[in-house]
Parts: C-alpha cells; sequence; structure tokens
C-alpha cells in the first residue's frame, strides 16, 4: 500500500485519513465488503456519483463560515483533484465531482492544511450545522448564535453517540425570529432568546421535508444556552436507540416522534439525561470583532451607473454594525468555477477578511464591508461578472444536482434552473426588485432542492405516452417560511412535460402582477385564489396525449430520455452479515478501551454499548425476532437468550442500560468496558465464530 505523509498538525484527524487509506486498500484486496465500505467512506465525506469510477466530496463547513485562504483552498483542491469546480449545497457544505477513490485520503490531507473537514459530511451522522448567515450581522437578532453553533458542530464532531444512527441528524440555528435558517424542517432547530437576562433559546424538534414534509414542534418556548449542549445530547443518544434502523423511508426522527408521541420522546430524553457525563455545558461568546480591511483608497469612488443602483437595492444587507453592509452575490445554481473562486478570494482579502457565509439558497454573503467601499466592491465584482442583481430573491434559483451527477436524480433540475432563471431576468426584470418569490427545484421527491418550501417549487418527475417515457416536472404552490420557528409546505398542483415548465412559470407570474391586489405578497395571493384555480388555469398544460419529440428530451441535453435510478446513499446502508457485525463490535470495544486509556470516559462507555448492541444484532439476525433499532435489540435478548442472564448473573437489558443511570465516571467505564468483553466472547462462542 502506498500511503504519503499527511503533515497534519492534529493526531486524530491524521488518524482519521490514514484509516479512511487503509479501509480503500481492503476494499480492493476484497477484506471489507462493498456494503459496509459504502457506510465507512460516507462518514467520511465520500459519495457515491452518478457516473461511474468516481466520487463526489463533501466538504463540511459549520454553517457555511469560509475565510479568503478556505476558499483558495478548495479551488486549488478542485483544480488538482476534482472537476476544477465548487457546488454550493442547501446545507451551507461545499460538493467537488468526478473525485478518484484513491484520491480522496490526499484531498482531505490537503483541505485540512487549512482546518477543512471532509468528516461527517454524509451517511447517519449529524451532518453540518447550519445557520443563518446573518447571525452576527442581524440587527433583529437577540445575541450571535455563531458561536453556539460552532460548539454544536465541535461537540458532536467525531462524537461516538453519533457515528452510525439510522439515519441522517439536521441542526439549524436561527439569528432572529425571521428563521432564516429554517429550523421548522430540521431535526433540531435553535431560536436566540434573552429572557430575564439570560441567553437561551427556542427549540423545536422533528421536523423534515422529504417526501413526507413534517413541521418541527415547539419543546422549549426558552431552554438556558448552558442546557442546550446537553439536551441535544440526550436527544441525539434516544434516536440512536429508539429510531429505525431497517425500513429507511421511516428512519428518520420526524417519525419516531410521530409514532410515539412528543410527550412520551421527552421523558426518554429526561431519562437519558441522567447518564450524561455534562449536565450543563456552557459556552464561551465571545463579541464578535471587525477586522480592518486591505483595501485603501483616499478619494470617495463614485460610480454613475444605474446598475450600480438596482445591485444595492436588491444585494445589500445593512448589518447592526453601523457602517457596514453583507453583500450578496447569487451564484446561477450554486456553481463557481475554480478560476473565479480564487479571483473571489482576492476580493475577500481586500474588502472583507475571514467571515463569509455560503448560504443555504446556494450563493455567498460577503460580511464586514465599509459603506465607503460599496462602489469599489461592485466594480470588482463587476470585472469577475458577479454583479447580477438578486441575491434571495425570484431569480436566485436553488436547484439539486439532480441528473448531472446525483445517483437518485429523475430529471435534469440545474438545467431547468438555468433555464427560467434566463426567462425571469429577460422578461420579468421588475418582479426581482419588486417581490421576494422563492423558486426551488428538486430532482427527485428528496427535496435536496427544498421544493416543498419554495412559493414556486419544481419536482423532478416522469410521464409516460404512448409507451414511451419523457420527463416531467411537479408543479407545487405556496410554501415558505411564517417566522419564529413556523412554515408551511406547498401544495401538489399537477404534473406537466419538463419542456412545458416555463411556459407554466410564465402563466404564474403574469396572472400574479395582473390580479393581485395592491399589497398582496404571493403567500396571500395563492391563499385567495386557491389551489384549484391554478390547477384550472393549467392543467392544459399537463394534457399528454400530443407530445412533440422534443418533450422527450430533457433540459441541458440532447439524447432522448432515459430514466435510470442508482443507489441512493444519502443515509447510509445497513448491513446484517453476521461476520460483518461481529467485525464491527470488536472495533467499536477496541475504540472504547483506546478511549478509556486517553481518559475519554464518556466517549468509553459509548463505545462499549454500541459493541454491545452490534455483537447482539449478530447474534440475532440468526432469529426471527424484530431487531429494526436499538431498542428492541436490547428489548429481545433476553428473551431469545435467557441462557446468558443464568450464565453471567446479569440480564442484557438491565446491565447495558447502567448507561442511563450512570453519571460516567473512571470505574463506571472501566466495568463496563470489561463487561463488553465479556459478552463479546459470550455471543462469538454461541455464533461459532473464532
Amino acid at each position: 500500500m502506498q500511503s504519503f505523509r499527511t503533515e497534519i498538525e492534529n493526531p486524530i484527524v491524521e488518524k482519521d485519513i490514514l484509516d479512511l487509506e487503509q479501509k480503500i486498500h481492503a476494499f480492493h484486496h476484497q477484506k471489507i465488503d462493498e456494503e459496509k465500505f459504502r457506510s465507512l467512506r460516507l462518514a467520511r465525506g465520500v459519495y457515491g456519483q452518478r457516473q461511474q469510477g468516481v466520487q463526489m466530496i463533501r466538504i463540511k463547513l459549520p454553517l457555511g463560515k469560509f475565510t479568503a485562504q478556505q476558499l483558495l483552498r478548495m479551488a486549488e483542491v478542485s483544480d488538482e483533484f476534482a472537476s476544477g469546480n465548487l457546488h454550493i449545497t442547501t446545507r451551507q457544505d461545499i460538493q467537488l465531482h468526478y473525485v478518484p477513490l484513491d484520491r480522496t485520503p490526499e484531498l482531505w490531507a490537503t483541505l485540512e492544511k487549512d482546518k477543512i473537514t471532509l468528516r461527517e459530511a454524509c451517511g447517519n451522522t449529524v451532518r453540518n450545522v447550519t445557520a443563518s448567515v446573518y447571525a452576527g450581522v442581524d440587527p433583529h437578532e437577540a445575541f450571535d448564535t455563531t458561536p453556539y453553533a460552532q460548539a454544536f458542530f465541535e461537540y458532536f464532531l467525531r462524537n461516538p453517540i453519533c457515528q452510525e444512527m439510522g439515519r441522517k441528524f439536521k441542526v439549524a440555528f436561527s439569528s432572529s425570529s425571521q428563521d432564516q435558517a429554517l429550523t421548522f424542517i430540521h431535526d433540531l432547530g435553535f431560536i436566540p432568546r434573552i429572557k430575564e437576562g439570560k441567553r437561551g433559546f427556542r427549540v423545536l424538534l422533528g421536523g423534515g421535508i422529504g417526501s413526507q414534509p413534517m413541521s418541527a414542534q415547539e419543546v422549549f418556548d426558552f431552554l438556558e444556552a448552558d442546557l442546550m449542549i446537553p439536551f441535544s445530547e440526550a436527544v441525539i443518544r434516544v434516536f440512536d436507540r429508539y429510531g429505525e434502523r431497517i425500513r429507511r423511508n421511516k428512519a428518520r426522527l420526524k417519525f419516531l416522534i410521530k409514532e410515539i408521541g412528543l410527550e412520551a420522546f421527552m421523558d426518554l430524553v429526561a431519562l437519558e439525561q441522567k447518564g450524561l457525563i455534562h449536565s450543563t455545558f456552557p459556552i464561551s461568546a465571545v463579541d464578535r470583532t471587525l477586522k480592518e480591511p486591505l483595501y485603501e483608497h483616499n478619494e470617495t469612488l463614485v460610480v454613475n451607473d444605474p446598475a450600480f443602483e438596482e445591485w444595492k437595492k436588491t444585494n445589500l444587507y445593512a448589518q447592526k454594525q453601523e457602517g457596514y453592509f453583507a453583500v450578496g452575490i447569487p451564484i446561477t445554481v450554486g456553481d463557481i468555477d475554480s478560476k473565479k473562486a480564487r479571483q473571489l478570494a482576492n476580493i475577500i482579502l481586500q474588502f472583507t477578511k475571514d467571515d463569509n457565509r455560503f448560504s443555504y439558497g446556494q450563493s455567498v454573503l460577503l460580511r464586514d464591508v465599509k459603506e465607503s467601499h460599496l462602489p469599489a466592491l461592485y466594480l470588482s465584482l463587476k470585472a469577475l461578472q458577479l454583479d447580477r442583481i438578486g441575491f434571495q430573491r425570484i431569480n436566485d434559483i436553488v436547484a439539486c444536482p439532480g441528473t448531472d451527477t446525483c445517483n437518485l436524480g429523475i430529471s435534469s433540475s440545474m438545467g431547468l434552473a438555468k433555464v427560467l432563471q434566463e426567462v425571469i431576468e429577460t422578461e420579468y426584470p421588475s418582479l426581482i426588485q419588486k417581490h421576494k418569490i422563492d423558486i426551488k427545484i428538486s430532482g427527485c421527491m428528496n427535496a435536496c432542492g427544498q421544493h416543498t418550501l419554495a412559493h414556486i417549487g419544481f419536482q423532478g418527475m416522469t410521464i409516460k405516452s404512448e409507451g414511451k417515457i419523457a420527463p416531467a416536472t411537479q408543479i407545487l404552490l405556496g410554501g415558505g417560511v411564517l417566522g419564529n420557528g413556523n412554515g408551511r409546505f406547498a401544495d401538489k398542483v399537477l404534473k406537466v412535460p419538463s419542456k412545458r415548465t416555463p411556459h407554466v412559470l410564465r402563466w404564474i407570474l403574469d396572472d400574479f402582477e395582473k390580479n393581485r391586489q395592491k399589497t398582496e405578497d404571493f403567500f396571500a395571493y395563492y391563499d385567495r385564489k386557491t389551489k384549484d384555480y391554478y390547477y384550472q388555469n393549467l392543467k392544459h398544460y399537463g394534457e399528454i396525449d400530443k407530445l412533440s419529440s422534443d418533450d422527450f428530451i430533457d433540459w441541458g441535453v440532447k439524447e432522448k430520455y432515459e430514466k435510470a435510478i442508482g443507489i441512493g446513499e444519502c443515509a447510509g446502508v445497513t448491513i446484517d452479515l453476521v461476520q460483518t457485525l461481529l467485525f464491527d463490535a470488536q472495533e467499536a470495544f477496541e475504540w472504547a478501551q483506546e478511549a478509556l486509556n486517553k481518559n475519554r470516559i464518556s466517549d468509553a462507555i459509548y463505545h462499549a454499548y454500541n459493541a454491545r448492541v452490534r455483537a447482539a444484532k449478530a447474534i440475532l439476525t440468526r432469529k426471527s425476532a424484530k431487531i429494526n433499532s436499538h431498542a428492541s435489540i436490547i428489548d429481545v435478548f433476553d428473551t431469545e437468550y435467557p441462557q446468558y442472564a443464568k450464565e453471567s448473573g446479569l440480564t442484557f437489558k438491565d446491565d447495558i442500560l447502567k448507561i442511563q443511570q450512570e453519571k460516567p465516571s473512571k470505574s463506571f467505564a472501566k466495568t463496563f468496558t470489561e463487561q463488553t468483553q465479556s459478552l463479546l466472547l459470550w455471543i462469538k462462542n454461541h455464533c461459532d465464530v473464532k
């Protein structure tokens, strides 16, 4: 095996990268099967791509925050290892495409030189912690949530409790009640509040979109900031233990809460909190300081250009810091090539320094720009053709990668987005200034493009006409953010052949402009007209008896449409092979020993817990028992194997659930780990595995 010298200062990170390289080597030599390897690489940000033989790499950027140097590093890595493109995601990550698998460890090591990680960007983990791009500059915020979101990210990164859950877990921090971070669609959402002089959060739980969208429910009107991490840990532990692990479409937190009820779920959370190492977790929140930019100009620059005035109306956000602005840069379908990224990094160095954000709308927000520097910044952006008006406006369209690179893509969402953007900017320029209307596009039902949240949403589908399959678009209307943790999901109106989608959009916009009352926004107009009004007026676009040859060709391609869906990897894979599960159990036990030796008490206990559950699942696969969650495995083991309790003097359930009652201590961790080794030996003997 050819390795490389990582030169990473952090030994934990270096071990992570070398471990990925070793796993790739083992996979190539058939020492790890494909399904197991998929789970391993996903937790390290390496995601299968639609095109065979190459990978998508997801870079995890908490809060979407990046510095100029980090942007330069990502551009360098994209040129060296990928396609020379950076794709901004709706979770404020960056994705690179067309990366050879064998080069992923070196890519990761190169990124880590500027403290950029891939760890837990994919798979059944706590995904990237998202936050309002205005956190820290929002005039409406109770306080800056940036330090709290960053602390959340750091606390759960590599944390044993969230490495192999039943599904992914998503978290968001808004800056104010305007809820820029969409807390209502997250597993955990936090909105800052101050009560009696103390900082805290309104806490929402159990939201999600996908094919069955559900709004999160309020569990605290006010939770003190010091309690945020312990409460979150207890929630994640409950999800890890009770969450579904076999039926993938029922494996999100929202379904667990729906099944057992919010009150019962919160009772489990309270029980879990008794066994946490932290009952409080204070977070140091230092007020952000503005750094002096490099740009210097003695004379005030004057730009006599109407386009500059239009740009200021739609792309500027007045910060709470007097005299400073945040500047939005719309990025078409979230794609920025490496050359332009380098040039943008140089602009950042001149004007804003190190606190810029990628938005959940797949664009860029530069922060802390002096008002006097706006003309010079505008001219610099214009030179790069990054002066397009309409940040977070109707022409700043969100679109997932769709069939361009995603295994699950049904249609070309990015191709459609480019066409619709052109329609708006050439035919409806006044709407960009007058109305904030969100357009979002997903290439399949999974809603990575957040189409269910849009004022006007489009979802990729198919239709069949005269025995042939053509690309189609589901039209959705009336979704969006209401504020303070509330939102509404769009109504499905009708399905049309994809090539007619621009005509549908034109009708919707023409009708809105012509018939709305003077003070009506799109929400109010849609509610007054109702879904049926739109259906009756648009249904002729859905007729499929006379499709043209062009209707069978998707956007951005020349070939006839062919539906081809691969295996989705968004949530990892469950493996039930006895040998694989026992291997996993042994590995978790070794991690427990290592953590114990390094005095990481809580980590050691949870690794040992995982080792027990995996070993129990291995032996239970030979039975017809229900083993779709950790809780079901724990419940059924003593029934199926009563001889264990007779021989050991302890029931499996009573022993393993001591982690709920016992406060983490060195003595308990040592005993729990030693007893785990005894259990593993007992199970291996009864599985006839040496």
